[in-house]
């Protein structure tokens, strides 16, 4: 591992809690294709299993600001081990309900429970913004948080898939909650990196959203989830029409790699200057490396063209974590971050939707114009949106705050 990697874990608790945040966040790329794979099996019924897996995103979608809203409040292990027995219990009905064919609203109510499940990712990088706030060592850490989101969903529809299709159907989505109960409760025993909690009284209550840069962030990432979830089904299709439709997976991975080596390369870097014009740039590039995709003619091109769009992505999301610390108080830090999770999960809801229906009517090739589309919308949002940016509240987050504290001591 690079120096800049391995000085981040010099510090007590570093590496405990990193290894526990990546196994509470496999479920979030181990849960809803598990789901799938499983209800098709016992059931052949594949309408029933994406609305299952949709009710799943879209109640996490609801519930994941609010659970990190209470643990900005009250505290990561006082809020999460209790929502995380709601989501495990749920997963305990699921079960053996879709394996003796119970009635589907109670796959829908156990689905809606499993939403639950709390934003894992938000609070390990919460964790490292109290360590290291201030310091380019925060740029680093949130740069291996992105690399570790992409391995997870390299790795995590693999083994759940894999594990459906060659030992039982209930084995991914068990698995998956075996892995969030290991991660949280391990997470939350490590009482010393956890931050410190802000009680309302204290903080005057309210959502982070009413932040004017976070709504902007939110809105530009729900037509990038859009992007995504569009990629994902496309490709798929693209692959059935190749007549390798098992190769979908690994072309995928091909996409979250190039991603996982941008985010290695980007957090070695340390750049002077705005980070939103960055993140602008960022989002632009995104765009921009959808149009190739409508000119792909066979899966290996198709894996190249996804490895180039692929590169734009984490450093995207790494300025993207910076800006939400310039824009948002840091009582509600947690909130914050997790809202741009909800509005990349409402995208993808939205993006995989969007796609289907135009694969449907005109086939895979044509469905790419969705994620070209959506990426045009994602730069339009961001540049109207660019000014709110350039001003962060005072009072409110991480590096800018820290740079005007030490200009006062400096002063003083």
């Amino acid at each position: 591992m690079p120096s800049p990697y391995r000085a981040l874990f010099a510090a007590p608790g570093t590496k405990g809690f990193s290894a526990a945040g990546f196994l509470g966040r496999m479920p979030l790329s181990m849960m809803g294709i598990g789901v799938v794979t499983m209800v098709s099996q016992l059931t052949g019924r594949y309408g029933l299993a994406g609305a299952l897996s949709a009710t799943i995103a879209l109640s996490a979608a609801v519930a994941g600001p609010q659970v990190s809203r209470l643990v900005d409040q009250y505290g990561q292990r006082r809020v999460l081990r209790p929502a995380t027995l709601v989501s495990l219990a749920a997963a305990a009905l699921l079960l053996p309900a879709a394996h003796y064919g119970w009635p589907d609203w109670v796959l829908y109510v156990a689905c809606v429970g499993i939403g639950c499940v709390p934003s894992v990712g938000a609070m390990v990088r919460a964790r490292w913004a109290v360590l290291y706030r201030g310091t380019p060592k925060l740029h680093t850490a949130y740069s291996f948080e992105s690399v570790v989101d992409e391995v997870c969903f390299i790795f995590g529809p693999i083994i759940s898939i894999g594990l459906s299709t060659a030992w039982f159907p209930e084995a991914g989505p068990l698995l998956a909650a075996c892995f969030l109960a290991t991660g949280v409760f391990w997470l939350t025993a490590q009482r010393a990196t956890e931050p410190a909690p802000h009680p309302r009284e204290r903080t005057g209550g309210g959502s982070a959203m009413r932040a004017p840069g976070l709504q902007v962030l939110v809105g530009t990432f729900v037509a990038t989830g859009a992007i995504f979830g569009a990629v994902d089904v496309v490709t798929v299709a693209f692959a059935d029409e190749e007549g390798h439709k098992a190769a979908a997976s690994v072309v995928l991975a091909v996409y979250a790699a190039g991603s996982c080596v941008a985010g290695m390369v980007f957090g070695l870097l340390h750049f002077a200057g705005a980070p939103e014009r960055r993140w602008l740039l960022g989002v632009c590039a995104m765009a921009v490396s959808m149009i190739p995709l409508l000119l792909v003619g066979n899966l290996p091109s198709l894996a190249v063209a996804l490895f180039v769009a692929g590169l734009s992505i984490a450093p995207t999301m790494i300025t993207t974590m910076s800006l939400i610390e310039e824009h948002v108080p840091r009582a509600q830090l947690t909130e914050g971050m997790t809202w741009v999770s909800t509005g990349l999960a409402v995208g993808v809801a939205l993006g995989s939707s969007a796609a289907g229906w135009v694969i449907d009517a005109a086939g895979a090739r044509a469905g790419y114009g969705v994620p070209a589309v959506s990426g045009a919308v994602a730069v339009a949002v961001g540049f109207l949106g660019f000014r709110r940016l350039k001003r962060p509240a005072a009072g409110r987050g991480g590096s800018v705050e820290q740079h005007s504290e030490r200009k006062e001591r400096h002063v003083a």
